[in-house]
Order: C-alpha cells, then sequence, then structure tokens
C-alpha cells in the first residue's frame, strides 16, 4: 500500500487508537500492561502493514548514538518538569506517583521487554511514522508536526492525569520535532525505547519502591 493511499486508514487507526487507550487507562488496573501491549500492536501492526517504507527501515550504529543523545535530552526536560509540576500542579506530586504505581503491576523485565519489545517501537511507528507523515503530506512539516504533537497528547486526557497529559505533549513535541527535522525512524524508535526504560524502571524522576 502506497504512503498516498493512508489517509482513511490513518484517521480509522487514530479512532481506533484512542479508543483503546481509553479502555487501557480506565479498564481494570492490573490488566494495564496487557491492554497496553494490545494497543501498541494494533498502531504499531498497522503502521508497518500499511507503509513499504516503514518495513524497510534499518537502524544503523550512528542511530543509536543519536537515540541515547534524543533520551538524555528528553530525561533532562522531563527532571526538571517533575520538579516544576509539583509547585504548578495542585496534584502534579499524586499525579506523577499515580503513573509510577504502574511499575509494580507486573515483573519489571516484563514491564521492559513489553516497552521495548511492542509498546515503545509502536508509538513512534504510528505518532510520528503514519499519522505525522500522513499529516505532513496534507498540510506541510511545521503543522504536521504541531498536530500530531496536539494527536498524540489528546490520546492522554482518558486518563484523568493532567500532569501525564503534560508529560505526553512535551514528549511528544520532542519526538514530533525531531521527526519534521529529518530524525531517521530508528533514532526516534530506538530513543522512545531507552527513554521509557530509563524514566520509567530505571532512574524515575522521583523515589519509587
Amino acid at each position: 500500500m502506497s504512503r498516498r493511499s493512508n489517509g482513511v486508514l490513518t484517521a480509522v487507526t487514530l479512532a481506533a487508537g484512542y479508543a483503546s487507550f481509553a479502555a487501557t487507562f480506565r479498564g481494570p488496573k492490573d490488566q494495564f500492561w496487557q491492554r497496553m501491549t494490545r494497543t501498541g500492536l494494533l498502531l504499531g501492526g498497522t503502521a508497518l502493514a500499511s507503509d513499504a517504507q516503514l518495513r524497510a527501515v534499518r537502524p544503523k550504529p550512528k542511530d543509536l548514538a543519536t537515540a541515547a543523545g534524543i533520551a538524555a535530552g528528553l530525561y533532562a526536560v522531563f527532571a526538571v518538569g517533575d520538579k516544576a509540576a509539583r509547585v504548578v500542579m495542585p496534584n502534579g506530586a499524586d499525579d506523577i506517583g499515580e503513573v509510577y504505581e504502574l511499575r509494580s503491576l507486573r515483573p519489571k523485565l516484563e514491564i521492559a521487554a513489553r516497552l521495548a519489545g511492542v509498546i515503545g517501537p509502536a508509538e513512534e511507528l504510528f505518532w510520528r511514522g503514519m499519522l505525522q507523515s500522513e499529516l505532513t503530506r496534507r498540510v506541510g512539516p511545521a503543522r504536521g508536526a504541531a498536530a500530531a504533537t496536539a494527536l498524540y497528547g489528546g490520546a492522554h486526557v482518558v486518563t484523568g492525569n493532567p500532569t501525564l497529559v503534560g508529560a505526553a505533549t512535551v514528549a511528544g513535541a520532542g519526538w514530533s520535532g525531531l521527526a519534521a527535522l529529518g530524525t531517521p525512524m530508528p533514532a526516534l524508535v530506538l530513543s522512545h525505547i531507552i527513554w521509557d526504560i530509563w524514566i520509567f524502571l530505571v532512574q524515575p524522576t522521583q523515589p519509587v519502591d
């Protein structure tokens, strides 16, 4: 399927993705990671199935270095943002703690495998690789990146966690901006994996059990 024919499929998948996000965050908490993985399979699988260019990408050694730099930069932003959220947001500390509670639902190695094998790659393949590419073809790079950022942040509104919505929007803006500037998809995917695992499992921005 060519990239030019993806408009309807992108819109349908976006609607399904929003519904899946709602089910993931509003459903029973003990099944969160299973539902999040299924959402990733839906979004990432559709992106790969619909776009031969995404299926053809292969990481190069320099992509790993680029990814590590992106992840480090995002982590620095979030380390500062964590402190700011506690001051600016009335329930910032509680919101952040609610996100980190998800660490306890499954073994850490299993969560890492889900993040690296499905969830992280799927987010980049769909939100930047499929959705942003479609928007860019329609409205140009800058507006496409802005729209993709807004849609990515908007998908998190169903969480009812304002701090998480803000965090997702900031992270989405970073990745969308880099995509608009021509950062290769493998570097974006690897950066998302590194950042997810580092900030969530290895070095959270606040002390956790």
